[in-house]
């Protein structure tokens, strides 16, 4: 016997709230992304991790919210809890790695693709993991063909958000970026729940395992308190919100050459002995001038 399956039994609400978490999710991990491509090698670890564990947790977040709306009208639905947990870190290991690729490497080419890849089945694992962790009087049924199209979905949003953060052009660009991650994961979650159907069992009875709501929203509250401290990362960093290096000006003059500002106070100072680099207006002294 087949069972009846709903998964908009809030309406519009669910599925609002569940895309605001996946792009806020996005939008905080590619903005830590594009910031770690400013910042030596030995931070640039540090702002990767934080961009994967903010992405993975927007996007568990975002699952598990558009799960309160999924029902099956002839049984109850509970979830084994380590296998809850595990959805969770196994999805931000893996989105690590895609990202961590792509930041050590570059979004071109083949480090791009890889990355992509990867942090696209990152999400599809957190997904069907997510799923398995599902306890109800029946087996779970899935369409093969719909299933391998939410996967390919997962893939592409997620090589097409790891290419805009490479680029670097601002917190706009990103918004973006995030916005097109926000809707296809939600759109890959909403085309892994159409391959599902339930074949319910013929025992009654309530399953084993929690209830969501003694499950599923406390162990939102960690995801949701870690996104808002990413957060605060975020607005404390002014480079992170405009997107530009800390760099020192170069003057671009007709005849005189663009050289890379030297971070070095004493290399600078060769340099400007030597003819290779220009003194911006507004750091000239009198003797300099």
């Amino acid at each position: 016997m087949q069972g009846t399956v709903d998964g908009f039994s809030y309406g519009i609400v669910t599925p609002l709230v569940a895309f605001f978490m996946a792009f806020l999710g996005g939008a905080l991990g590619l903005r830590c992304t594009t910031r770690s491509m400013f910042v030596t090698q030995s931070w640039r670890a540090g702002w990767l991790a934080l961009g994967s564990a903010a992405i993975g947790s927007g996007i568990w977040t975002m699952h598990f919210i558009a799960m309160m709306g999924f029902t099956v009208e002839e049984t109850p639905i509970h979830y084994d809890q380590a296998i809850t947990f595990a959805s969770l870190g196994v999805g931000v290991l893996v989105v690590g790695v895609g990202v961590f690729i792509v930041g050590y490497r570059g979004a071109t080419g083949v480090p791009l693709f890889t990355g992509g890849t990867i942090t696209g089945l990152g999400i599809a694992t957190m997904h069907y993991l997510g799923m398995a962790g599902m306890r109800l009087n029946g087996a779970l049924e899935y369409n093969t063909v719909t299933v391998t199209a939410s996967v390919v979905i997962a893939m592409a949003a997620a090589t097409a958000a790891l290419w805009a953060a490479g680029q670097a052009r601002g917190f706009l660009w990103s918004v973006g970026a995030s916005l097109i991650m926000g809707l296809a994961v939600s759109g890959m979650h909403y085309t892994g729940m159409a391959a599902v159907s339930v074949h319910l069992h013929t025992a009654s009875g309530s399953p084993a395992g929690d209830s969501p709501a003694s499950l599923l929203a406390p162990l939102m509250v960690g995801p949701l308190l870690f996104l808002c401290l990413a957060g605060v990362v975020v607005l404390f960093d002014p480079m992170m919100v405009m997107g530009r290096p800390d760099r020192l000006p170069v003057e671009r003059r007709p005849g005189v050459p663009a050289h890379p500002p030297a971070a070095d106070p004493g290399l600078r100072h060769t340099l400007v002995r030597s003819g290779r680099y220009t003194v911006p207006r507004h750091e000239r002294t009198p003797q300099n001038r």
